[in-house]
Formats: structure tokens, sequence, C-alpha cells
């Protein structure tokens, strides 16, 4: 019996084309002792893809390689297995790709526990790690600082304001439309956000200004996401003994020349601290933060919403959503 999958042929140089993409048939094979096959029911589409395409190789992860299965991760239940750890029917969440089915192994993938959703898995834990691991150990928040957090309204960035909340900061976030500002304030409580994309907006200066106004006593932290414009409004902005956390720079993924980025004076002038974090270098603490993210969850302090492709070929057009800005929260394919 054979399953379909698609691999990446060719690397996109601009916007990602459906000529990066081909969609093949692999026949299921015998699984050997300790494997186990999962149907995958649910798959995450997420801005580091357009860098693992890339032609780079000095990277935090292996680039996905051409005639390979284009990475990803994603929700299954097994449906055969040799390894007794991983029995028929659990739910599984991993690096599977894009594929209908995936062969695991011992620990390349974590079984989910029992009566959690799986857009919760995808929506919170998934992106929770990285929204946990930069905003607590990596910005070291204090109660009542100011929090900005550029691409608030992606599946990291809705997490980021919402733990910060939780913990008692002030949040402002920046997103590309009007209706996703509002459910920045409206539904996750934040202070205020920004329409960075706003026609009044677009004149000198008027972005920095409207920083300025929404925090009043200068921002402490900085959540970046995205880079372009909103970056240098709230670099010129930031407190003495500031931290800027640098979890993406999705403004850049699709550009051959990356946009200039703020003169350094005021890392001096105002003793800045900057970091660039990636989660393949925190594996060993997840199962830590699982919890600390599930009890977020539980106490009703995080929401969450997901924007729904389906079938296996939607992702080769529908990753550009990421890029685009159309998507209304968390990008999935269902299966």
């Amino acid at each position: 019996m054979s399953y379909n999958a698609i691999k990446l042929v060719k690397r996109p140089f601009g916007n990602i084309t459906p000529d990066c993409f081909e969609l093949c048939k692999i026949e299921t094979p015998v699984l050997q002792n300790g494997e186990f096959l999962v149907q995958q029911t649910h798959m995450s589409l997420d801005p580091a893809m357009r860098g693992w395409m890339m032609e780079d190789k000095d990277s935090y992860m292996p680039r996905v390689e051409l005639g390979e299965v284009m990475r990803s991760s994603g929700v299954g239940e097994i449906i055969e297995s040799k390894n007794v750890d991983y029995p028929i029917g659990s739910r599984v969440m991993g690096m599977m790709g894009w594929t209908e089915r995936y062969v695991g192994v011992s620990e390349s993938l974590r079984v989910l526990p029992e009566g959690l959703p799986t857009e919760a898995a995808l929506c919170v834990l998934a992106p929770g790690l990285a929204a946990y691991h930069g905003l607590v150990n990596v910005g070291k928040p204090k109660p009542e600082e100011t929090l900005f957090i550029s691409g608030a309204a992606g599946a990291v960035g809705s997490l980021v304001g919402q733990i910060a909340k939780a913990e008692g900061l002030t949040v402002i976030g920046s997103a590309g439309s009007d209706e996703k500002c509002r459910w920045l304030t409206e539904d996750l409580g934040f202070d205020a956000a920004i329409n960075y994309k706003s026609e009044a907006l677009q004149e000198p200066d008027a972005l920095l200004t409207q920083v300025q106004i929404d925090c009043p006593s200068g921002i402490d932290l900085y959540f970046e996401n995205t880079g372009g414009p909103i970056q240098h409004s709230v670099f010129d902005t930031m407190n003495a003994h500031g931290r800027i956390i640098v979890c993406g720079m999705i403004a850049d993924y699709n550009s051959e020349i990356p946009s200039h980025g703020p003169n350094w004076l005021n890392i001096i002038k105002k003793r800045l601290s900057i970091q660039g974090f990636t989660m393949p270098d925190h594996f060993d603490q997840i199962p830590e933060m699982m919890v600390k993210i599930s009890e977020y969850l539980m106490a009703g302090k995080i929401q969450y919403r997901s924007h729904e492709l389906s079938g296996l070929e939607s992702a080769i057009a529908g990753i550009n959503l990421l890029f685009s800005g159309d998507n209304k929260g968390k990008l999935l394919v269902r299966l």
C-alpha cells in the first residue's frame, strides 16, 4: 500500500513557488522491531520552514536536501506498531514532514496526553515552547515591565503576550490588520495593539510616534518575530538595560537582500542585551516547559485560534499565507 508525500525539489529564491515541490507516492515499508507506523492527521506550517529550504548549511538545523520529504511537525495516530512503548491508537506529535504516513522509532515522537485536543497540541504546546523559553528563560521578565511583541497575532507572539499578561506585565503588540489588533486587545487582553500596515502609519515617524504613545514608560522587553519597520521604532523606544529576544525575522525570509537593522549606538547608550535563540538548543528542557505551558492552558489563561487548510497538497500554496499575513491563527493542514 502506498501513501502520498511532498518532496522539496527546488530551492526558492524570493517567494516560495509551487515548482519547489513535487507530490509523490511512497510504498509503506514493512516495520522492523522497535518501529511504529503513524497516520498523520494534522500538519503544522511554520515560518521556520523557509529557512530549512535555503541553500545555507550554516544554520541551527540541517537544511532539507533536494529530493527529501519537506520537513514539518504534526500530530498523528499510530496504526501499526512493533514498539511496546508506542501502542496502536496512541496519538503522537513531532517532526514527520509533508506526508500522510511516517515510520517512527523510540523518542522520535512524543506521545500526547489523553484528552488533549489535537488543535491545542499544535496551537499551544508546539509554539508555546518558543514563547515560554524566549520570554521567561531568555527575557527574564519582571512584573510591571513593558513588553512589545512584533507579529503579536501569530502562533508564538499571541502566546508570549498571554503568558506575559498572566505574569503581570504591560503588553503591546503589532499586527498587520485591524481585525488582528482587535483580537489581541478584546480577546487576549493586550493593553494595546498597532496595525503597522495602517495607512496613517506610513508617514515618516508616524509608526515611532504611535509606539511611543502606546508605551509612555518606554519598552523593557522586545520579543522580535518579524523585523521590518516596527523594529526600528521599538529599538528607539527601549529603556536602559532593556532586553531584546530575537525569535524570528519573517519580513526578511523571502528577501534576497535583508533589510538594514538599527544603528548599534543605542546598544551602548542604553546598555541593551540582544539574544537570539532556537529551540533545538533546549530539547532537554521541553518536558519541564510543557508542564508550565499546560498549567497556563488548564487555568484558562491561554486562548488560541487556528487557520485550517484541507488536504496534503494545500500546503504547497498555503505556506505563503505565513508571509503575506493572510492566515488568522496557527496555520494547520488537516490530512
